[in-house]
């Protein structure tokens, strides 16, 4: 396999996304699979599931053409597009008759274990400062655990039009560079394919969406991200493996782990669905739907070029592994960039303008607010999640 059939595999699963998707959205709304408005939803009337269907078939089309596995891959390639029907088809359910939590995580864990049970396994991984690490016999439970773990991290992101299938095409796409540059061609189509059927999808789904992905996508996706991470970059004996797949996912780790803590804080259940994700936070403090997957993909791309700038710049000497002082200090630079885009959305966008439409509500009608009075408000709301909002 080569860059070509990653080309042309991505352009297949595109497409084909994109002229199923109107289908699966007539199938959801024919089997009842309708998701409808809520307190913490923000959508404004019925949109349809199942879109995940759309994106597996785009996967499933491309793979046939353009992966051609060896036999050291095959068994590998033949489990994850396995794993991907089954978790396809427990969302589909979910989507459809709301699952209980428990039946939710038994689906997840016989999804991911197919895969795993095929040699999608992380054996031993190589870090920095530390070097090699075994897991030996834990390694096959291991995998399975972070595998469901992306599948809920995708899953827990997945809550306003275009969120989810952006970020999760932007990640795709950087892990198809990576993983061909470590000569990890089977994972890089694979890749390609998941970045072109999420895309495919995003034609239908940017807001205003006209169809959703259902826990039947962001599932899939998460599978498919974490097998592709898997096999593309944390199976190799590179420095920073298991930094790729950490760096290139922060967005929805760091929504959820935030959102998981604070359920967990207020003594709520963590598979409770609420309102503190961060495009609900964004909403409350006035951005539109459009301009906040915008930002959010931003900041994706910026942590996606950073991983890459990770593998490619020769920041240090691969025989003696001395770090080279004029390009180090470029990637130091271009680290810093990172954490200032990262702090500028997570506080000038969050917390710092949070204080000042606190001041513009408190403040009018030519009142001074009293600024402790301020500080108060803003604590509480940082404290709570529910922001005030400005709107015209």
């Amino acid at each position: 396999m080569t860059q070509k059939d990653a080309i042309l595999g991505f352009a297949c699963a595109f497409l084909v996304a994109v002229l199923v998707t109107p289908l699966t959205a007539r199938l959801a709304r024919a089997v009842g699979a309708v998701d409808r408005p809520s307190d913490r939803g923000l959508a404004k009337g019925e949109t349809p599931l199942l879109g995940g269907l759309a994106m597996l078939a785009g996967v499933l089309v491309g793979a046939y053409f353009f992966v051609d596995g060896t036999p050291r891959t095959d068994d590998r390639i033949n489990g994850i597009l396995l794993g991907a029907v089954v978790i396809a088809l427990v969302g589909a359910l979910d989507d459809r008759f709301e699952l209980p939590p428990g039946a939710k995580l038994v689906g997840q864990v016989v999804a991911a274990a197919i895969p795993v049970r095929a040699g999608v396994e992380v054996t031993n991984i190589t870090l920095p400062f530390v070097g090699a690490v075994d897991f030996r016999s834990a390694g096959q439970p291991l995998t399975v655990l972070g595998l469901v773990a992306i599948m809920n991290v995708v899953n827990f992101s997945d809550g306003i039009d275009g969120l989810a299938a952006g970020v999760c095409a932007i990640a795709a796409g950087v892990f198809a560079v990576i993983a061909f540059d470590l000569e990890r061609r089977h994972a890089g189509v694979l890749a390609a394919l998941t970045a072109g059927a999420a895309l495919g999808f995003l034609v239908h789904n940017f807001h205003p969406a006209s169809v959703f992905m259902g826990d039947c996508g962001s599932n899939l996706l998460g599978l498919l991200l974490g097998c592709v991470a898997v096999e593309g970059a944390v199976k190799t004996q590179a420095v920073l493996a298991l930094v790729f797949p950490l760096l290139v996912l922060a967005v929805p780790f760091l929504d959820t782990t935030f959102v998981v803590l604070k359920r967990m804080k207020y003594g709520r259940p963590v598979w409770q669905a609420d309102a503190n994700h961060l495009h609900h936070r964004f909403n409350r403090i006035g951005f539109s739907q459009r301009r906040t997957v915008l930002y959010l993909y931003a900041w994706t791309l910026t942590l996606g070029a950073f991983a890459i700038a990770l593998r490619f710049i020769p920041y240090h000497n691969d025989h003696d592994k001395h770090l080279n002082p004029g390009w180090s200090a470029l990637v130091a630079g271009l680290g810093l960039l990172v954490v200032a885009a990262s702090v500028y959305l997570v506080v000038v966008l969050e917390i710092l303008k949070v204080k000042r439409l606190v001041w513009m509500r408190s403040g009018g009608g030519g009142v001074v607010p009293d600024e402790a009075e301020v500080d108060a408000e803003v604590q509480e709301a940082l404290a709570t999640g529910e922001f005030p909002a400005v709107r015209p």
